[in-house]
């Protein structure tokens, strides 16, 4: 076992560090489990001296912090927070935030992120400008002296715009801000943006890291020590921690991340080339594409391209066959999962986004996207084969 320390990545590899990292056997029974510690409270032996400093499941509970830990260590991070979403992730991190402070966000975030930030948030004072991440020269001008935040995600869902996070670390920190980057896309097996100069990460944990499509849950990771106790203490303050049974099964996701992200790469790539050259595909959105216009910086930041795809089917009435069409690729909102999943951006994930918005980023309704799971590469693509006939 990896020693007891729940963000200890040592020198271990990271498939070994996908099953051990914060977590040990249980010092009562042996198991090898973390087990779901299913309590609201823990009794305290004396006044003041609280066992293992457990007081309240809202402020500690140790199934969440061996997915914490564990997670941290595949960030190659220092620290990790679990949430009860990626948005109560989103949310707990925005509020380092003040009334006045401004953020640079990237135009073609994910839907609910954009919705919590133009419609919630800005109502409290957070100014917001979004822009094409994708360009450092953007970025760039948008910095105002109260700029406090550059959040980004790469690859963009479901666009697949890639931002130079070393690059967008610099601009940042230059400007005295912090550089937050949501890594659900790529997960911590294809991309670590620490290791490139952002100081914070960001999951849905529901997608990739969980991998089953059987919980709801986010999660944060920093280095930086004094960040880490900002976090902690709107963790506990503003209160969206995840239940015990939800981190277990985000801990039981991560002991087969290294196996499935492999899977996921290899369906991915081997499905983009083959609808790069579809005669019903108008345009193959995917980062491992050398036609993608940032194939070489994708391929200098991540290891693998994952598999997520959009493709532009040219017209609403294409992408309303497509998607009713498919047999194996499942017609529903999220992604990550071993299972294929088959969505349609502007009616499902970015429904909330302006159509004016949609349009500067070349969502079109023709848009589809697609979550190639870890089937058979021969049946998911004959399944798209079927489907796209029928458009």
């Amino acid at each position: 076992m990896l020693p007891d320390h729940r963000n200890d990545t040592g020198d271990f590899g990271f498939g070994t560090r996908a099953i051990h990292a914060g977590q040990r056997p249980d010092p009562t029974t042996g198991a090898i489990m973390v087990p779901v510690y299913q309590t609201s409270t823990y009794v305290q032996p004396e006044l003041g001296k609280p066992q293992g400093g457990y007081e309240y499941a809202r402020t500690h509970n140790p199934t969440r912090e061996a997915l914490e830990g564990n997670v941290a260590s595949l960030e190659s991070g220092k620290h990790g927070l679990a949430f009860s979403s990626g948005l109560g992730a989103t949310d707990t991190m925005m509020k380092l935030l003040s009334a006045g402070d401004h953020v640079i966000c990237g135009e073609n975030v994910y839907g609910g992120t954009y919705r919590l930030f133009d419609k919630v948030l800005s109502r409290m004072g957070i100014e917001f400008s979004f822009v094409d991440s994708a360009s450092l020269d953007d970025i760039r001008a948008a910095v105002r002296p109260n700029t406090r935040l550059i959040h980004v995600e790469t690859p963009t869902n479901p666009m697949m715009r890639i931002t130079d996070i070393a690059a967008a670390a610099e601009i940042a920190h230059e400007a005295g801000a912090l550089l937050s980057v949501d890594n659900t896309f790529a997960s911590p097996y294809n991309q670590r943006p620490l290791e490139l100069g952002a100081d914070i990460t960001l999951h849905s944990t529901t997608k990739y890291i969980n991998g089953h499509s059987d919980m709801v849950g986010g999660i944060i990771v920093v280095r930086d020590d004094e960040i880490h106790e900002r976090l902690r203490f709107l963790q506990n303050a503003a209160g969206a921690v995840p239940g015990p049974w939800d981190c277990w099964l985000a801990l039981r996701g991560t002991k087969t991340l290294h196996l499935r992200m492999a899977a996921h790469n290899a369906n991915g790539q081997r499905i983009a080339e083959w609808l790069e050259g579809h005669p019903k595909v108008k345009r193959v959105f995917y980062p491992g594409l050398p036609s993608h216009p940032q194939h070489d910086l994708a391929v200098k930041q991540m290891k693998g391209f994952t598999g997520m795809i959009t493709i532009e089917t040219g017209s609403v009435e294409a992408a309303r066959k497509v998607v009713g069409a498919t047999r194996i690729f499942a017609f529903a909102e999220s992604l990550g999962g071993v299972e294929s999943l088959i969505g349609h951006p502007t009616t499902m994930t970015h429904a909330s986004v302006p159509v004016a918005r949609r349009q500067a980023m070349l969502l079109s309704e023709g848009i589809v996207r697609l979550s190639c799971g870890v089937e058979d590469g021969d049946d998911l693509m004959a399944d798209l084969e079927q489907a796209l006939d029928q458009a």
